[in-house]
């Protein structure tokens, strides 16, 4: 199995990493991709530590919509805080990055300027998008349309319905699905997860926050998303095992492993 999205380097794990990630292969995963905030130097070093507690660990890198008011008249920055970030990090996707209309931490004019500023650096380094929207669809959609050049990725945590799953597939984007599945209300969602292709699903966390059925209130981690898996298997008609390797082989394809240099063109 395969955590396609967790927060491994933040603060919430710095206590007591061996023990989650000893759980995390326990359960049977082979990695996960940890998500960092480019510019944050306290994560990017406690990255370091999590590479060398689990080493099959892969990174996306990239500017959160909540962060993106940091850089308002200064698009340019971003856009090199991401590049130097990505090839510090030897980053195999960019993200989570996109918009955030739910919180509105950052004004709506700002996230879609970073926004914009982070698909095109994806475009020039050929690299795959991790993308954040929340009550924002129509926007994130018009702003992926305007991509300079083909790119794709996956909308993380999704938790849209039937139509927007088809947007997001239509545009070649993958669709990963988080605990929220195994929540007793998400008919909707649980519908978007049944008709997504084989091909174009991915499973995940979001550790520390999202933590599925049977473990709500606790702080989620890795070794969790076995439920999840064992949720979509259930309501997909597949065996949880045929499920885990086609979602392994869709992580492979989309989020290479990169060496030092690969994504400097």
């Amino acid at each position: 199995m395969i955590d396609s999205h967790c927060h491994l380097a933040g603060e919430e794990f710095a206590a007591d990493l061996p023990a989650v990630v000893a759980r995390a292969r326990a359960a049977g995963l082979r990695g996960a991709l940890c998500i960092l905030e480019a510019g944050n130097a306290a994560e990017s070093a406690r990255a370091v530590t999590v590479r060398g507690a689990w080493p099959e660990v892969r990174v996306s890198t990239g500017i959160h919509p909540h962060h993106a008011s940091a850089y308002a008249g200064c698009v340019a920055d971003a856009a090199a805080t991401v590049r130097d970030s990505v090839r510090r990090e030897q980053a195999c996707a960019i993200g989570e990055v996109g918009l955030d209309y739910h919180y509105d931490v950052s004004p709506r004019d700002v996230q879609q300027e970073v926004f914009r500023a982070q698909i095109a650096v994806a475009a020039e380094l050929g690299l795959p998008l991790v993308i954040h929207t929340r009550e924002a669809a129509d926007d994130t959609f018009r702003l992926l349309a305007e991509a300079p050049a083909q790119i794709g990725g996956v909308f993380h945590c999704f938790t849209g319905d039937e139509v927007m799953a088809r947007r997001a597939l239509d545009l070649g984007f993958h669709l990963s699905f988080a605990g929220i599945v195994t929540f007793p209300k998400s008919a909707a969602l649980r519908e978007a997860a049944r008709l997504t292709p084989a091909d174009r699903l991915l499973v995940e966390t979001d550790s520390p926050f999202l933590a599925p059925v049977p473990f709500r209130g606790r702080r989620n981690e890795p070794a969790y998303v076995a439920e999840v898996y064992r949720t979509l298997a259930e309501l997909r008609g597949e065996a949880v095992g045929e499920l885990a390797v086609q979602v392994t082989r869709n992580f492979d394809a989309l989020f290479a492993a990169r060496r030092p240099g690969t994504a400097d063109k």
